[in-house]
C-alpha cells in the first residue's frame, strides 16, 4: 500500500531511542524526510546516521520540548533543511513511577512539562507551516495509561490530557486542513524495559492482561503513526487508536 508519504516532512519528538526511534525510521523507509529530535543530540544523531545508511533522509536537532524557544528552533531547523512541516510526532515522555504520598512536586512537574506542555509546545510552533500548506498530521502518543496505573498519577494524567488536547485541536484545526489524533500504545517491548531488572515480571503479569499472546514492538505502534500520518487516514480526526494487545483497562 502507498502511503503517500513520500515527501513528506516529519518531526518525530524523542526519537533517538524506542518508539521514537522505530517510527522515525519507518516514516523514512515510507519516504518522509524526517527530523530526529531529542534531549540526547549524540544518540538522535546516531538514528539519523541509520535512516541515512539506509537511503532515507534524516537530520538530527537537540531539544529540550518544555522550553518553547528550543521548540521554535526545531521547527526553524526543519523548515530550513526541507522548506515545510509536514507530520508532527509528539513522542517525548517519561515516567517518574511513585505513589501519590512518595510523589515529589517536580516529579509530577517534570512528567507533565515533557509529555503535556511538550506537546503543546510543538503543536504551536509547527501549525503555522501546516497552515500555509492547508495540510498536517499531528500524531499524538498518549498510553493505555490513561486509564489509571497505580504509582503513575502523573504520567496517567499527562497521558488523559493527551486525548483532550487531541480532540480540542482536531476541532480547531480540521477546516485548516490539518487531523490530529492520538495513539495509545499498550505494553511495547522496548531496550529500556529488557534491560530492567524485573523484566520477566513485567511480561508475565501483561502477559496475564493481554488479549493477543506476544508483546507489543516499537514497530507495531511505527506502523500505526505511518498510517495516520497517510492520505488513506484523511477522513479520520480527533480519535485515539488503541495498539494494547486488546488490554484496555
Amino acid at each position: 500500500m502507498d502511503l503517500g508519504l513520500n515527501d513528506r516532512v516529519a518531526i518525530i519528538t524523542g526519537s533517538a531511542r524506542g518508539i521514537g526511534a522505530e517510527t522515525a525510521r519507518m516514516l523514512a523507509k515510507e519516504g518522509a524526510s524526517v527530523v530526529v529530535t531529542d534531549l540526547d543530540l549524540d544518540a538522535a544523531t546516531d538514528n539519523a546516521r541509520t535512516i541515512e545508511a539506509a537511503g532515507g533522509k534524516a537530520i538530527a536537532v537537540a531539544c529540550d520540548v518544555r522550553k518553547e524557544e528550543q521548540v521554535r528552533q526545531l521547527a526553524g531547523a526543519a523548515l530550513e533543511a526541507y522548506g515545510r512541516i509536514d507530520v508532527l510526532v509528539n513522542n517525548a515522555g517519561l515516567v517518574k513511577d511513585r505513589t501519590i504520598l512518595k510523589m515529589e512536586e517536580a516529579d509530577w512537574d517534570l512528567v507533565l512539562d515533557v509529555t503535556l506542555k511538550g506537546a503543546f509546545h510543538c503543536c504551536r510552533a509547527v501549525l503555522p507551516a501546516m497552515h500555509e500548506r492547508g495540510w498536517g498530521r499531528i500524531i499524538n502518543i498518549s498510553s493505555r495509561a490513561l486509564f489509571g496505573n497505580p504509582g503513575q498519577a502523573n504520567y496517567s494524567t499527562a497521558k488523559a490530557g493527551i486525548i483532550g488536547l487531541t480532540r480540542a485541536l482536531s476541532l480547531e484545526q480540521a477546516r485548516k486542513g490539518v487531523t490530529v489524533n492520538a495513539i495509545a500504545p499498550g505494553y511495547i517491548e522496548t531496550e529500556y524495559i529488557k534491560s530492567l531488572p524485573n523484566y520477566e515480571t513485567i511480561l508475565a503479569n501483561v502477559m496475564a492482561k493481554n488479549a493477543v499472546t506476544f508483546p507489543g514492538q516499537t514497530s507495531d505502534i511505527a506502523g500505526a503513526v505511518c498510517f495516520m500520518a497517510s492520505e488513506h487516514a484523511r477522513y479520520i480526526t480527533g480519535t485515539t487508536l488503541f495498539v494494547t494487545g486488546g488490554r484496555y483497562g
